[in-house]
């Protein structure tokens, strides 16, 4: 099933997984939903009840529209990503990779902002569309990801009271996907492609254990 690939792609990448499958969370009916979004257009929505004491278990639910899970088991980006669906594909991604991000450090109990969720699913979207696309093209470079992903997207107007929020998410997720791509485009031949992947695939596991500061952190001093 798609989201469960989806989230054993990300999980492959970062080398983490978790006890829960998606599905076992996945509301498409947005009546279903707490009275408070059921009111809601959004077609991604990580939906989390805070504990009221410590040691309650963290409830979440993720919304998705069923007819985008309609469009993307036409068009299964796994198969092949294109222009068609790749819209599509970064929304399912984004919400797979917070439910990921959240359950993965609610296990290790460790807290989560929402910047930091939102940082760390900007880079997700583009590691696993650039190991999607290099698998699927391996003799092109996705060279026009980080802008399609970063300088062409727009904050939906719905979204305008964490408009802040989103932007400052983005602008860390570029810089440091920005030093990603200059480590893969130096990459030429197989054997220098798989040994920059390598030592890009462990940068990424320790960036995904660090905590929000130190991403930050680590961000702002890049060059």
């Amino acid at each position: 099933m798609l989201l469960s690939r989806l989230q054993s792609l990300i999980g492959g990448i970062y080398d983490v997984s978790i006890a829960h499958d998606v599905y076992d969370f996945l509301v498409t009916d947005r009546r279903r939903l707490p009275a408070a979004a059921r009111g809601g257009s959004a077609e991604e929505e990580l939906l989390v009840a805070q504990p009221a004491h410590d040691g309650d278990e963290l409830a979440l639910s993720l919304y998705l529209d069923p007819a985008l899970l309609a469009r993307l088991a036409r068009a299964d980006p796994l198969v092949r990503l294109h222009g068609g669906n790749v819209a599509d594909w970064l929304t399912a991604l984004e919400g797979v990779s917070h439910f990921l991000y959240l359950a993965w450090n609610a296990a290790h109990d460790k807290p989560v902002s929402l910047l930091e969720l939102e940082m760390q699913a900007e880079v997700d979207k583009y590691v696993a569309s650039y190991w999607l696309l290099r698998r699927q093209l391996p003799g092109h470079f996705p060279a026009e990801l980080r802008r399609l992903l970063f300088a062409r997207t727009h904050i939906d107007p719905r979204a305008a009271a964490r408009a802040g929020l989103y932007r400052e998410a983005s602008r860390y997720a570029d810089r440091f996907c920005a030093r990603l791509e200059r480590t893969l485009a130096r990459s030429r031949g197989a054997r220098a492609q798989r040994a920059g992947e390598g030592a890009l695939l462990a940068e990424l596991r320790r960036f995904y254990r660090l905590t929000n500061a130190r991403k930050r952190a680590l961000i702002e001093a890049l060059g």
